[in-house]
């Protein structure tokens, strides 16, 4: 593989359907499509051309192709859209047809890993193209929109520009200090580490939200055998995912099933019921319940409101957890279950199922709800700020210059690491322009 390659790929979804796009980018583009298609439209405006085999000039199909001479392209390389009819032989026959012309087929993300190699796009706005495609609500395709538009590559790179400012200032002070340059310059590197890290602390303490709507939460329901968790789970989403049976240990593994609430994806966990297990099957259904609970963003404990709460899914009723009293069509509910308010619902007539939704609804909108901020959507975005915060706050205690100087330098290669750009330049640049040293 290399970078000089020219390469194709199908930019539609597989499968037959009424129109397939083509897409391609390298330095051989346009040669490729006027070879098939006899001369380039103008660029951006979609013409309509006859497609033909290099070699026999047979007649592939009739297609709508534009053209993208660089660096005006998603990839910043000249590149080529073929809009084809959706049939597979079609797509087989012109995909062989720019493979004889010396395309090859591109690698998984190896359009966008030219625009960002291009300068199209930083790394957070390339992380937010391929959560855009992977979106399944409409508040993550509102947060990778933002990301994929530039939102987190603004915020980091306007740090990063204050970052290499401070750098700047304190290189001044130790390396020009025969220069008239003020005085206080390491005082007000150091005032402005502090501000910087108190702004990336702000940003690193959102509770997780960002990351959580990406991934989508994890709801474990929880109980003792028979107090109601699969016909919960069942009634929640309105079809029969899980087995019922009165009898004990009919659930033995994990059952999970996918809903939105909010805006947020959802992953609903039944677990197989609390109890000391009387077989080796039913002990490790048992300990993948357990596992999913402390995995789990939220945990649903079911007690039957017709029996005395066992003492195995009380040690799960904390601040993560929510509270049910399930069966409440047959006895009146507690209104308390380990000091916890519980709310009475019953998944066989549906009382209480609404009221359940809509503190379902308010979790999820409190643990992963969409924002219109810029929010941090990986744990790689978390490691490398938490890195930044570090090296300030060995910047603003460094009791030399000169370790000040390699604690702003350090933090500014790990804000460099996140977004995929940084350079020495960059920090000259700001050096001259603001004292014009040796002018």
């Amino acid at each position: 593989m290399s970078a000089t390659d020219t390469i194709f790929a199908l930019a539609s979804g597989a499968g037959r359907g009424a129109v397939a796009i083509l897409r391609v980018s390298g330095s051989s583009s346009g040669a490729i499509l006027a070879a098939m298609a006899g001369r380039l439209p103008a660029p951006r405006v979609a013409g309509l051309r006859r497609l033909r085999d290099p070699g026999t000039r047979e007649t592939l199909d009739q297609a709508l192709v534009l053209w993208f001479p660089g660096p005006r392209s998603y990839t910043g390389e000249d590149s080529v859209e073929l809009h084809l009819h959706g049939g597979p032989a079609v797509i087989a026959a012109v995909a062989g047809a720019l493979t004889a012309l010396g395309a090859r087929p591109a690698e998984a993300g190896e359009f966008t890993r030219r625009a960002f190699l291009n300068g199209r796009m930083d790394l957070t706005a390339a992380e937010g193209v391929a959560d855009l495609i992977a979106a399944e609500t409409e508040a993550q395709r509102r947060q990778a929109l933002r990301q994929a538009n530039g939102a987190l590559a603004a915020l980091y790179g306007g740090w990063a520009a204050r970052l290499t400012r401070l750098l700047a200032h304190q290189e001044a002070a130790i390396e020009f200090a025969e220069d008239d340059l003020p005085t206080d310059l390491c005082d007000r590197a150091r005032t402005g580490a502090a501000g910087l890290r108190g702004e990336i602390e702000a940003h690193l303490a959102d509770g997780g939200r960002g990351e959580r709507l990406r991934e989508g939460l994890l709801v474990a329901i929880l109980g003792a055998p028979n107090a109601g968790k699969s016909s919960l789970l069942n009634a929640l989403v309105g079809r029969e995912v899980a087995i019922v049976s009165a009898r004990a240990g009919t659930t033995r593994d994990v059952v999970e099933v996918r809903l939105a609430l909010a805006g947020v994806p959802i992953t609903l966990a039944d677990t197989a019921g609390l109890r000391e297990a009387g077989d080796e099957i039913e002990q490790e259904g048992i300990r993948r319940a357990r596992s999913r609970a402390e995995e789990a963003d939220l945990v649903l404990t079911v007690f039957a409101a017709d029996a005395t709460p066992d003492a195995e899914t009380l040690r799960w009723v904390g601040p993560d957890a929510m509270v049910l009293a399930n069966k409440a069509d047959l006895v009146p509910a507690p209104a308390m279950i380990g000091g916890v308010e519980a709310l009475a619902v019953s998944a066989l007539t549906g009382a209480g199922l609404d009221a359940l939704r809509a503190r379902l609804t308010e979790s999820a909108a409190r643990l992963a709800g969409a924002s219109d901020a810029a929010l941090l959507t990986r744990p790689r975005h978390r490691a490398a700020l938490t890195e930044v915060v570090a090296w300030l706050g060995d910047a603003e205690t460094a009791v030399m210059p000169e370790l000040a100087s390699e604690a702003f330098r350090a933090a500014l290669r790990a804000l460099g690491r996140l977004t995929g750009r940084v350079g020495v330049e960059d920090i000259l640049d700001v050096v001259f322009a603001d004292f014009c040293i040796g002018k």
